[in-house]
């Protein structure tokens, strides 16, 4: 009986190296050496890297994972032909699980989330053309390909690598068992006992497991949450009030609801961004001493780092926009926004986007009557930043097009500010507004901007000094758009979309976000005082802080609108 087994694992060996039974020379055996050892450390390294950039150190590879145990000891137990099998697949599982592991970090970095596996494929594209206005079309090309290769060559890789040391166990198949169980014992000893050979890095690692299973929770909970949305939408007080009961503590006001990019709570409250709060306490004084009155406090975003266009799904819908998903379902609905309760009660609705580089047929949605895209907007200048046109720029336009016109009705108007959106290269200077025009001045980057060095530069210290410039730059533009065309009828609305990314605001950050209402008509900020917000532009630590989702309600509600949770009666005949 021991003498089959044994010839049946030299078999065994031969089939599964490919190599002849008999001994390789002291060269080849070498070569295998150094392969095996090689493999070892690539699947080594596929199971136990981490997901997130903090936790990313040698330290972190010195763990014993329970995988690469449960995996050896099937392999050791199959017979040749189908132990083939599962080798190879084992091994393009775990370049699926390294190629998730990678993913999850870059989106820990820039989004500071992991990846949804359900909804997140569609911010690919986002991150190309991010790459491509950061450096260019051909180095966003490079980096695009080589992300795909790598992907590529880390399943052919592993899928090798696994086959390898199948082999390598087979051929020494009594040794093998005997350190898989030995090892097994160890596991579970350490597993018990916590054993660390550094602090918060168990030697017992189950990370690939956790991973999979997260994943997984993951998965099911966006497919549930579809119906959860779906009961949300159709829960709202406002949705047949009629226009006359609508908004009714506004009349004849033009409203301005600004968002400013990557606009958070570190901004107004890290020492590093001191400069910041300079610029908002000195608009406060020069507004108060142009009549206009301010409140301000936080909101608690659905995202951060990126992904604006959830948080003004959030706040204009009044429903919690944090995923793809519920992003594309909402706009299929017919769920009241801000903008579709203006519309409905008579105001001018515009979207002024020079963010929207395309077509933007979300705008119907919005209730807007006119969207302004970044291509009609007229704007002859260089580009600066990520979008194309300075914030002051996009404010000018809204004045000229919208506000400035003689007999129109009043307006009330949606605009997103990207001057302030990484990466944070180009910084517009505010100029005198009648000398914006076409933006053709903005050439003179010597006389009105100063443009940054390339992106890959620049320290973490000097990012987070780009960082506040921007902000800065959007901040004084929005002071100095009240102090120069604000009157009794103006009410601008500004807060941040979400904080900056991690390499800003460091990790575990909160994700609010400021947000102000300027009003030279006192009855505005009269209708608000329930709220409790601080006085200024710049609110405290201590502020009130709501969810964003909320802030939809509560404002109808100030300013006059009626719930109507049923349709109107039909009138009698």
């Amino acid at each position: 009986m021991t003498n089959h087994t044994d010839d049946d694992t030299g078999r065994s060996a031969a089939d599964d190296t490919g190599q002849p039974a008999e001994g390789p020379g002291r060269g080849r055996r070498v070569r295998s050496a150094v392969a095996g050892v090689l493999a070892a450390l690539l699947v080594a390294a596929a199971l136990t890297a981490p997901d997130e950039l903090r936790e990313l150190s040698p330290a972190a590879f010195l763990r014993l994972p329970v995988e690469a145990l449960v995996a050896a000891a099937l392999l050791l137990a199959l017979a040749p032909r189908p132990r083939r099998v599962v080798a190879a697949l084992t091994g393009a599982a775990l370049g699926l699980l390294t190629v998730v592991k990678l993913t999850d970090l870059g989106f820990r970095v820039a989004w500071d989330r992991p990846f949804d596996l359900v909804s997140d494929w569609v911010l690919f594209d986002d991150a190309y053309g991010f790459l491509a206005g950061s450096i260019g079309r051909a180095g966003a090309i490079g980096i695009a390909v080589g992300i795909v290769l790598l992907a590529v060559a880390l399943f052919v890789l592993l899928a090798l690598a696994v086959l390898r040391l199948t082999g390598m166990l087979v051929a020494h198949h009594t040794g093998a068992t005997r350190a898989v169980a030995a090892l097994t014992v160890g596991w579970v000893a350490c597993a018990a006992f916590g054993v660390r050979i550094v602090p918060g890095v168990p030697v017992a690692d189950t990370g690939a497991t956790a991973l999979v299973r997260d994943h997984t929770i993951q998965v099911r909970g966006g497919l549930a949450d579809r119906d959860v949305f779906a009961a949300e939408v159709a829960t709202d007080q406002f949705r047949n009030t009629p226009g006359d009961e609508l908004l009714t503590a506004l009349r004849g006001k033009d409203v301005v609801v600004a968002f400013v990019e990557s606009y958070g709570r570190d901004a107004v409250e890290e020492q590093e961004f001191a400069q910041v709060g300079v610029v908002l306490d000195e608009g406060t004084r020069r507004l108060r001493a142009a009549g206009f009155g301010s409140r301000s406090a936080f909101l608690t975003s659905p995202t951060a780092g990126g992904g604006s266009w959830l948080a003004h799904a959030t706040l204009l819908s009044g429903l919690w926009i944090n995923s793809e998903q519920r992003h594309r379902s909402l706009l299929t609905t017919d769920r009241l926004t801000l903008g579709g309760a203006f519309q409905r009660a008579d105001w001018r609705t515009v979207g002024v986007m020079p963010g929207a580089l395309a077509d933007w047929p979300e705008g119907k949605f919005y209730g807007y009557d006119q969207f302004y895209p970044a291509r009609d907007m007229g704007y002859r200048g260089p580009k600066l930043g990520y979008f194309l046109m300075p914030d002051q720029y996009a404010l000018s336009v809204l004045q000229r097009r919208e506000r400035a016109m003689a007999g129109r009705p009043p307006v009330m108007a949606e605009i997103p500010l990207t001057s302030s959106h990484s990466p944070w290269t180009s910084f517009p200077r505010v100029i005198d507004w009648k000398d914006v025009g076409d933006g053709s001045v903005y050439h003179r980057n010597s006389a009105v901007a100063d443009v940054g060095g390339k992106p890959v530069r620049r320290t973490a210290a000097q990012i987070r000094a780009d960082y506040r410039r921007t902000i800065e730059y959007t901040l004084k533009s929005l002071i100095s758009y009240v102090e120069t065309y604000g009157d009794d009828d103006l009410v601008l609305v500004f807060l941040g979309d979400h904080q900056p990314s991690p390499v800003v605001t460091g990790e575990n950050a909160s994700r609010d976000v400021p947000i102000t209402i300027v009003a030279r008509d006192p009855r505005v900020l009269d209708r608000i005082d329930g709220w409790q917000w601080q006085d200024g532009l710049r609110p405290s630590p201590d502020a009130p802080v709501w969810r964003m989702d909320a802030f939809r309600d509560r404002f109808l509600t100030a300013f006059g609108s009626r719930p109507a949770s049923a349709p109107p009666a039909a009138a009698p005949r």
